[in-house]
This record gives C-alpha cells, sequence and structure tokens, in this order.
C-alpha cells in the first residue's frame, strides 16, 4: 500500500476523533498544552490498537465487528453526548471535571468510540495482506497530529462561549454517533 493512500485512510479515520477532540477541548476550564496532548495520545493510541486489533482478528471475527461496531459507537457517543449537554445545564455551567481536564474514563470510552471504524479498516488490511506496522504507526500519528490541533482549537474557543459550547460540543457527539449509525445501517 502506498504512503498516500495510507495517508488518506489515517485522515478519514481521525475525522471522528479530531471532531470530539474540538469539542472536548472546548470543555476544558483550564487551557494547557498538556491537556490537548493528553486528549490526542489517548485517541492516537486507540486509532492505533484497532487496526493492530483488526488485522490480527482476520476473517474469524469480521461478522461480529461489522454488525456490532455502529451500535457501540452510537451508543457510548450518545451517552457522553447527553452527559455533556446535561452539564451545559448546570448552573453556572459547571462540569465535573476537578482538575480542568477530562477523566480517565471518559476519554477511554470517547476514544474506543470514535476506533471502533478502524478495526474494520484492520480486517481489510488482513485480507490484501498488509503488514501492519507501517500502517498503525501513520494511523496513530496522523489522528494524533489532528487530535492535538482538535483539542488546541477547542481549548481557545471554549473560553469564549463555555456555557454554549458544552451544549455544542454534545450536539456534536450525539450527532456523530447517529452519523456512524445512519452510515452502517444504510448499507
Amino acid at each position: 500500500m502506498d504512503t498516500l493512500s495510507l495517508l488518506g485512510i489515517a485522515a478519514g479515520l481521525s475525522m471522528d476523533a479530531l471532531a470530539v477532540s474540538i469539542a472536548s477541548g472546548a470543555m476544558l476550564k483550564r487551557r494547557h498544552v498538556y491537556h490537548a496532548l493528553r486528549m490526542a495520545a489517548f485517541f492516537g493510541i486507540f486509532q492505533s490498537l484497532m487496526p493492530a486489533l483488526g488485522w490480527y482478528a482476520g476473517h474469524r471475527l469480521r461478522s461480529l465487528i461489522t454488525q456490532a461496531d455502529h451500535w457501540v459507537a452510537f451508543a457510548v457517543l450518545a451517552v457522553v453526548g447527553g452527559k455533556m449537554i446535561r452539564e451545559s445545564y448546570k448552573l453556572g455551567g459547571e462540569a465535573d471535571d476537578r482538575a480542568g481536564e477530562h477523566p480517565t474514563g471518559r476519554l477511554l470510552l470517547l476514544s474506543l468510540a470514535t476506533s471502533v471504524d478502524a478495526a474494520a479498516v484492520g480486517l481489510g488490511f488482513a485480507f490484501l495482506r498488509v503488514e501492519i506496522v507501517y500502517p498503525i504507526l501513520v494511523i496513530g500519528g496522523v489522528t494524533f497530529a489532528l487530535c492535538l490541533a482538535g483539542g488546541l482549537i477547542g481549548s481557545r474557543l471554549g473560553h469564549r462561549c463555555e456555557r454554549k459550547i458544552g451544549l455544542v460540543g454534545g450536539l456534536i457527539l450525539i450527532a456523530i454517533g447517529v452519523k456512524i449509525l445512519v452510515e452502517h445501517l444504510g448499507q
């Protein structure tokens, strides 16, 4: 597989994580590069792991993954998005992120939800007999870079309109979940 095609795949896979990074960055109470780096690392690692898992799963798990991935992603994004919307309506718009960063559990759920499709790409790589190490490095690197930028952009936007951005961020997450569900049910 050529590098240009791989970069296109990586960019496509990272778009949901980028949107979530922007929305999540906007929810942060403090603007620090550390928070954006942390989010980018979670998303980059998961976007690397899922194609590797898909690649190793091969033909056996293909039907299970393709039948359930859209439901899992939709459910997780809808729950997290709903929580963000609810938090945006709390008195003063205060979120429950104690240290001004997203809890590890939330980042894990968001990372999983936005990377489930990458497992299917890994299955495709297995069918095409593509060696997996280079693709997972490229996918993880592209996702990390885009999500770092997204987290920083979201952080800057969020401080201008903190209360409304929680609502918008939650709606974005739910919309991404609906998009994933509709795309897969339409196939």
